[in-house]
């Protein structure tokens, strides 16, 4: 199949990682996930050093930004850090030569009005340097979550429109979020679509919980809950490259790879 595919790996080497498992695409945390320290490169030789042995290696670079981030927020002292923690993230994958950035949507707090967190992250799209794209990802739960239910992501999507640079934010869509939002996989890429005119990445994950649980919780592909035929179908008509972020390392990715390589016809 033709279909650009990987996994979420270890930063410290990410091109070692893609061999390891065969694999065209690397996608990793550049610091803690859930710390706020600035974006440090692992990589021996720092960032120009791993944009020069990427490219020559053909390995396609992804940044998950931490999970501590939630620019939607109306919480200032997360609200505030967030966004420069987020600019910090983008810049350093630009100098890896990234080829994106992929963020939660985030949330507010249970009584705040969601459409203020709709505009937070307006707010914040227009006041961004966004040198490489910026993927919002669609989460797994959370009553007022800016990303998890289809209508959400509609309102998401229609508020930053007029920021300046929401032509650089993209869509990041993750197989177990949606199962455990409570979204049919079959049809979905066609719904989101329809919503954001794009889908840039594909985190194919299974889910280790049930339909419309909210839990977040990956498991292999072919091992857990989600509708496997509805997984295979997101893959295939997507259109975009493809993330695994599953158990078992080396061997349980490379495995959920080749299910992903069976199933799924160029």
């Amino acid at each position: 199949m033709s279909t650009l595919m990987g996994a979420h790996v270890d930063q410290v080497d990410p091109l070692a990682e893609a061999r390891a498992r065969d694999a065209a695409l690397s996608q990793f945390f550049l610091g803690d996930p859930q710390g706020w320290k600035g974006p440090a490169i692992a990589y021996d030789g720092g960032a120009e050093a791993l944009r020069a042995d990427a490219a020559a290696a053909g390995v396609t670079l992804y940044v998950h930004a931490p999970y501590v981030l939630n620019v939607a927020t109306t919480n200032n002292r997360i609200r505030i850090p967030s966004r420069k923690l987020l600019q910090q993230t983008l810049t350093a994958a630009a100098s890896i030569g990234a080829a994106g950035v992929i963020v939660h949507g985030g949330h507010v707090l249970k009584n705040d009005d969601p459409d203020t967190g709709f505009d937070n992250w307006r707010k914040c799209i227009d006041g961004l340097d966004i040198p490489v794209p910026l993927l919002i990802e669609n989460t797994a739960g959370g009553d007022n979550a800016m990303a998890r239910h289809l209508e959400r992501i509609d309102r998401l999507w229609s508020t930053i429109a007029p920021a300046t640079g929401s032509d650089r934010v993209g869509f990041c869509l993750d197989t177990c979020h949606a199962h455990a939002a409570g979204l049919d996989l079959s049809g979905l890429t066609d719904a989101i679509r329809a919503i954001t005119g794009r889908i840039d990445l594909v985190h194919a994950n299974d889910s280790r919980d049930a339909f419309g649980s909210g839990a977040d919780r990956h498991a292999n592909l072919g091992a857990g809950h989600c509708d496997p035929e509805g997984l295979v179908e997101v893959v295939a008509t997507a259109g975009a490259p493809v993330c695994v972020e599953t158990p078992g390392g080396v061997e349980g990715q490379a495995a959920d790879l080749a299910w992903l390589a069976q199933r799924v016809t160029a």
